[in-house]
């Protein structure tokens, strides 16, 4: 029998290098609207604007394309095999920013936008954007469940995934909904938080969470100064002790990493940098208003 249309996108998006694909329907995510506003009003935001600046635009599809009805989920790998640790004066980055992951997730998506294109539909790429959100579709989409420190995890395969989708008005038939919630009684990641950001299960504090603490304004809370560490963009604490992250790392070994250089930071040589050569060489991660003092703060 002759593969569907929507048969036809799955396999398009995973020859195209994405490690998962699934089809949601665009309907509005009234259930992470909902819980997008009574986090944002008890503060449990911290001030991070991308999830909670326009939270109606980012659970509503239609807003993006009016005849919205489809949307083509991919999943992409960044698990790599880790460098040496830091040595004296280095910093670590977090893994999703070692290689430019989310280029090579926008580019499998365009391959699938641009088939539907061809078939006479309408399809926006939508990666690392704060127009959806990414976790709910892929939830939706049947990727994975929401593990306990609020990553997507993909059944057998963990979390070490980018993702991002394309919308489409084609009228694509959906996967069977969520998968069913893999961590049981594991509460692996909730101790292994260095600020007890994962206290209550599935929900993060960002006020305590060092991914969102390097990148926000401001000064630095002293309090989690020593938390800290020798982080100076993302963490990943609660994912390298995930159990699904473990075995899988067994099981499939990662490529290596071939830039050092993207993994670990020489902090005396950044604070050494002027203004321009700080921007050219970190400029593609998230630095607030685009002010090269907050790569200082962060090596201080």
């Amino acid at each position: 029998m002759a593969p569907s249309f929507s048969d036809v996108i799955r396999r398009r998006g995973l020859d195209a290098g994405l490690d998962a694909v699934g089809i949601a329907s665009a309907e509005p995510f009234d259930e992470a609207l909902a819980v997008i506003e009574e986090r944002k009003e008890r503060g449990l935001h911290g001030g991070m604007h991308f999830t909670y600046g326009r939270p109606a635009r980012s659970t509503d599809p239609s807003r993006t394309l009016p005849d919205a009805r489809s949307l083509v989920v991919g999943a992409l790998s960044y698990h790599r095999s880790p460098p040496v640790d830091p040595g004296a004066g280095e910093a670590r980055v977090a893994a999703y920013q070692w290689e430019p992951h989310y280029d090579r997730l926008r580019a499998a998506l365009d391959v699938v936008a641009r088939a539907l294109g061809d078939d006479g539909f309408d399809a926006v790429v939508l990666v690392d954007d704060n127009r959806l959100v990414d976790r709910a579709a892929a939830h939706r989409a049947g990727l994975g469940w929401f593990g306990k420190n609020t990553n997507l995890l993909l059944p057998e395969s963990g979390s070490w995934f980018v993702l991002g989708s394309v919308l489409t008005n084609a009228p694509l038939d959906p996967d069977p909904g969520p998968v069913a919630d893999g961590c049981g009684t594991c509460t692996r990641c909730q101790p292994a938080c260095p600020t007890g950001a994962l206290d209550t299960p599935g929900e993060l504090d960002a006020r305590r969470c060092l991914a969102w603490l390097v990148q926000a304004d401001g000064v630095f809370p002293r309090e989690h100064r020593v938390a800290l560490g020798d982080r100076i963009y993302g963490c990943d604490d609660c994912q390298e002790v995930c159990p699904p992250n473990r075995v899988r790392a067994r099981r499939v070994p990662p490529p290596e990493l071939t830039d050092r250089g993207r993994a670990v930071v020489d902090l005396v040589e950044l604070l050494r940098l002027d203004d321009d050569a700080l921007m050219e060489r970190f400029g593609e991660w998230y630095v607030p208003r685009r002010r090269p003092e907050y790569l200082r703060r962060k090596a201080l």
